[in-house]
């Protein structure tokens, strides 16, 4: 069974993800900042921990990781006009430094696994480019970047993808979706006619982590109810 590192693992997708890896088997090492959870699942331990703070210790981590799942971010639509520079800034150092701090310190823990993963999240706003999502846009363009950049640089001992969803069902999204109105309104506006799920994303999280899609790097795979790609009615 392998060792896989979670950031962001205390709700949504994050805790999705790490329930269904420790259910099936594997050991998982969650990790929360403000949102503190216990698990009664024997396979997942949670840590508080900061990534943005710097001299992070890992030492609770084996020795040897099998896969990284990077999952912080936020979703804040705001009129471009009325976005501070600090903004982009901020979601900057969340979505992306974050990521590659803990990547670069962790590298050497991957590369003692075989076939190890990093995993790393986007948006649709990128591909399809949406309204108001100026600034969450900007810094998953930068992971979706980011991905194919390390996909290629660490080939073929390191796979790295990421996953751009839709509009999902978590806490991140409550806002969106917090009346029976916007739930049906934002439903409508996908192909498949309904809001992602944590476990839509999750299963195709693992699927990435596992043995499964060893022929598969520097992809951006789009869970996202069609809405990137099709235009119905």
């Amino acid at each position: 069974m392998a060792n896989y590192f979670i950031v962001g693992a205390s709700s949504g997708i994050g805790q999705a993800i790490a329930l269904q890896l420790a259910n099936g088997g594997h050991s998982v090492y969650g990790t929360y900042n403000t949102t503190e959870i216990q698990s009664n699942h024997p396979n997942i331990i949670y840590t508080k921990l900061n990534v943005l703070d710097d001299n992070i210790s890992y030492e609770f981590l084996p020795e040897t990781l099998h896969g990284i799942v990077y999952c912080p971010g936020s979703i804040n639509l705001r009129p471009f006009e009325r976005i501070k520079p600090t903004d982009f800034i901020n979601d900057y150092q969340l979505q992306v430094v974050g990521a590659i701090k803990v990547i670069q310190s962790l590298l050497p823990k991957l590369k003692k696994s075989e076939n190890p993963s990093i995993l790393l999240f986007s948006t649709v706003a990128v591909q399809s480019g949406l309204p108001y999502h100026s600034q969450v846009s900007a810094s998953k363009g930068a992971i979706e970047g980011l991905t194919k950049a390390l996909a290629a640089e660490y080939a073929p001992k390191v796979r790295v993808n990421c996953i751009a969803p839709s509009l999902t069902d978590t806490p991140l999204a409550a806002s969106l979706l917090s009346s029976d109105q916007k739930r049906e309104i934002n439903a409508q506006r996908h192909p498949l006619k309904r809001i992602g799920t944590a476990q839509d994303i999750a299963s195709m999280a693992t699927f990435l982590l596992s043995e499964n899609a060893s022929w598969i790097t520097g992809q951006i795979l789009h869970v996202d109810g069609g809405m990137s790609t099709l235009k119905v009615n």
